[in-house]
C-alpha cells in the first residue's frame, strides 16, 4: 500500500504535520548541491522534482522528475507547483518574483524574507548589524561619484562588490592603493555596488545551522576554509580555534537563523580578526559547500538535514565522529578520481557534469581522520 503523502497548505514557515514518505520535494535550481539534496531525501524515501533551466542539470539527473524552464515563466511555475508538497532552492539567487509566487501556492522553506535578504549584500550587511552582529564596515555605492565617498570613508584597500549575483570571486574588485576608480567601477559591470572596507583576518570560518519550523536549531561544527583564486579550495574540520570561539561562530549563526525565522538550512560565513573578533562575512540560507564534510564525518549529513527542516521531521544528531578535510575537485583536478578512489579514507562524490572547465566545481572529495587527528594549523 502506498503510503498517503500529507501536503501543507501553509505557504512559508509554519509548521504542521510532516510531509510522509512518497511525497514530492520542489528544488528550484538544477546544481550539485540540489543533487545531492535529491540524493539525501530519496533515502528518507521522498522524491524531488526539480526546476532548472537547462536539462540534464546534475540534480535533475538523480531527481523522479525534471522541468526545463524560465523561473520567471508563470505557465511553468504553475505547474511545477501543482506537482509539489514542498518547495525550496539550491541557490539563493531565485527572483523576488519567482518565490513569491511559489510561496502563495505550496510552502517554501526558506520563506522569501531569508531569500530576499541573502540576495542583496546592502539589505544582508544591513540585517546583520542590526541584530547586533559585526560585519566589515561597508557603503552603499550606486553611481560612480560615491564610490569616490566610499573610499574615502573607507580607505585603501578595500572590495567593491556587485549588490546582486557573483559568487566565487565574480562580480568584486579588491581596490588597492594603486587602483583606478574608473577601472575598478568599470570591471564590477554593474550600477549597484557596495564597497567593504577591508578585513585583515586570521582565518575564515563557517558554521552551517539546520533550524526547524517548531524553532528547534541543531549547529554542525565550525569549519575554516582555505580559498584559492577566489573559490573555496579545502574545508577542515573542525576549525582549529578555540571552543570559546567555535561556540562563540555557532551562537552566531543560531542567532541569525531565529532573526529570519529560518525553516532549512543556514551557512555563515566568518572572518577570525587577528584580535580575536569574529565578523559575519556572508549568509545563505542552503546547503553549503563548506558543509559537504558532514556527508562522511557526521551523524547527519547537511543535506539530510536541510530535508528534515523542510518536510518538518526532527532534526537529526549534528554531532561529528570523525575529523575530516574537504577539498574540491575544480576543472580538470577531477580526472584524479581514479587515485581518489584507491585512497583509504577518502570518500569521492561527483556532481555528473559533462564538461571541466576552469573555476568549475566538478565534485569534492572528504578525508576522514580519528577524532583529534586530523589535520591542524
Amino acid at each position: 500500500m502506498e503510503l498517503l503523502r500529507t501536503v501543507n497548505a501553509s505557504s512559508s514557515s509554519a509548521s504542521s504535520a510532516p510531509l510522509a514518505p512518497n511525497g514530492t520535494i520542489g528544488i528550484v535550481g538544477g546544481g550539485q548541491l540540489g543533487r545531492m539534496t535529491a540524493l539525501a531525501a530519496a533515502r528518507l524515501g521522498y522524491r524531488c522534482h526539480v526546476l532548472s533551466e537547462e536539462p540534464e542539470s546534475p540534480a535533475g539527473l538523480v531527481s523522479a522528475a525534471e522541468t526545463v524552464g524560465a523561473f520567471d515563466d508563470e505557465a511553468v511555475l504553475s505547474a511545477f507547483a501543482a506537482a509539489i508538497d514542498v518547495a525550496t532552492f539550491e541557490f539563493e539567487n531565485v527572483p523576488a518574483a519567482t518565490a513569491e509566487f511559489l510561496a502563495a501556492r505550496v510552502p517554501l522553506r526558506p520563506g522569501p524574507k531569508a531569500l530576499a535578504i541573502a540576495q542583496d549584500r546592502l539589505r544582508e550587511k544591513a540585517f546583520i548589524n542590526d541584530i547586533g552582529i559585526g560585519t566589515a564596515p561597508f557603503r552603499a555605492v550606486h553611481s560612480r561619484a560615491a564610490l569616490d565617498a566610499a573610499v574615502a570613508a573607507l580607505g585603501r584597500p578595500s572590495v567593491l562588490k556587485t549588490v546582486r549575483l557573483g559568487y566565487d570571486g565574480k562580480g568584486q574588485v579588491k581596490i588597492e592603493a594603486a587602483t583606478s576608480l574608473d577601472a575598478a567601477w568599470a570591471a564590477m559591470g554593474q550600477a549597484d555596488g557596495i564597497l567593504e572596507g577591508f578585513v585583515d583576518f586570521e582565518r575564515e570560518i563557517s558554521v552551517v545551522v539546520a533550524r526547524a519550523g517548531d524553532g528547534k536549531m541543531a549547529a554542525f561544527d565550525a569549519v575554516e576554509n582555505r580559498h584559492v583564486n577566489h573559490i573555496l579550495d579545502t574545508t577542515v574540520a573542525p576549525a582549529p580555534v578555540s571552543q570559546d570561539l567555535a561556540a562563540k561562530a555557532q551562537g552566531i549563526a543560531r542567532h541569525i537563523a531565529e532573526s529570519l525565522d529560518l525553516v532549512g538550512l543556514l551557512a555563515v560565513e566568518m572572518f577570525v580578526t587577528r584580535d580575536g573578533k569574529v565578523l559575519v562575512n556572508e549568509i545563505a540560507p542552503r546547503p553549503h559547500n563548506s558543509g559537504h564534510w558532514t556527508m562522511d564525518a557526521c551523524v547527519t549529513s547537511q543535506f539530510e538535514q536541510f530535508v528534515r527542516a523542510i518536510c518538518g521531521l526532527p532534526l537529526g544528531d549534528a554531532t561529528r565522529h570523525s575529523d575530516a578535510v574537504m577539498k574540491n575537485l575544480i576543472g580538470d583536478a577531477v580526472d584524479d578520481w581514479p587515485k581518489i578512489l584507491a585512497e583509504p579514507g577518502a570518500k569521492l562524490h561527483l556532481y555528473g557534469k559533462r564538461e571541466a572547465r576552469p573555476g568549475r566545481k566538478m565534485g569534492h572529495v572528504n578525508r576522514l581522520y580519528p577524532l583529534g587527528r586530523g589535520p591542524r594549523g
